[in-house]
């Protein structure tokens, strides 16, 4: 069973339609939601024609401002987040309010709730949700809220294996995880691919070679699909590679290699994940 989740839904208006575009046309069975950024309000209109789509939050800490009085997440002159590498920073050296975490994360949740979508998931952006600083903060928010599905980006290292970027980041994300989670079950754990993926032009060869080596159960593989416009540019680096990879999620040389490898598209819920037509 495969969820082939979008991330960064609500961060502008092309990546609203790109992900749209993925779920109506191609293999995209869920997405995950960003609440505080000026694609928000847009992202609600076009998610109620496509009634299909699985939505969960994206949980954003490091763009733009908080919903929240956040003082240890954000810069005081700007009230703008802490870059991502402040953040883990100032996680690491202890600098970090987990009550400021988990208000942040509980408002945007909330922010969600009151548009009239009820989260099936929660991620974060740029995955520092998986710091063991921030870990039982975001949990504690999610539960709060009844979400038991929370993402922990572990992915093996097998996949891509010879990008050593990727490589580099997942070790990193498999360590900070291994410790976040240190003594918890991993029975109901969901596998995780995608930042194995990430590469432009190569996208769509890694993610052909990787559906055929897929583990047995539940797999959630993170995608980007969207396109570029002036608000992505202005709060993303990651910009020309989502329109590759919309592409590549469209064809129908994917469906076609899904149901090959006798592999079900699936999507995040509340009461499991319900199987859904690969063709």
């Amino acid at each position: 069973r495969l969820i082939v989740n979008a991330d960064d839904y609500g961060l502008s208006r092309g990546v609203n339609t790109g992900i749209i575009e993925a779920a109506e046309k191609g293999v995209v069975t869920s997405a995950s939601m960003m609440v505080n950024l000026p694609g928000f309000d847009d992202a609600v209109v076009r998610a109620r024609s496509c009634p299909s789509l699985s939505l969960g939050l994206h949980l954003n800490l490091t763009t733009g401002k908080p919903l929240t009085a956040a003082p240890s997440l954000t810069r005081k002159k700007s009230g703008q987040f802490y870059t991502v590498s402040a953040l883990i920073a100032r996680a690491s050296l202890g600098r970090v309010d987990s009550a400021d975490v988990t208000r942040e994360c509980t408002a945007q949740i909330d922010r969600m709730i009151e548009a009239g979508i009820a989260p099936t998931h929660l991620d974060r952006h740029r995955h520092v949700h998986a710091h063991p600083a921030l870990w039982s903060a975001v949990l504690e928010a999610a539960a709060s809220r009844g979400i038991s599905d929370v993402r922990v980006p572990s992915e093996p290292l097998w996949a891509n294996a010879r990008d050593w970027r990727a490589t580099l980041k997942k070790t990193g994300l498999r360590i900070s995880t291994r410790f976040a989670r240190r003594g918890a079950d991993d029975h109901d754990v969901i596998n995780f691919f995608g930042v194995s993926l990430q590469g432009g032009s190569s996208f769509a060869a890694r993610l052909f070679a990787l559906i055929p080596e897929l583990p047995p159960g539940t797999t959630e593989l993170m995608t980007h699909p969207g396109y570029v416009d002036a608000a992505l540019s202005e709060h993303d680096g990651y910009t020309w590679q989502r329109e590759e990879e919309l592409r590549v999620l469209c064809t129908g040389e994917l469906r076609e290699l899904l149901a090959h490898s006798e592999i079900e598209l699936t999507r995040h819920s509340d009461n499991g994940h319900r199987t859904l037509r690969t063709q």
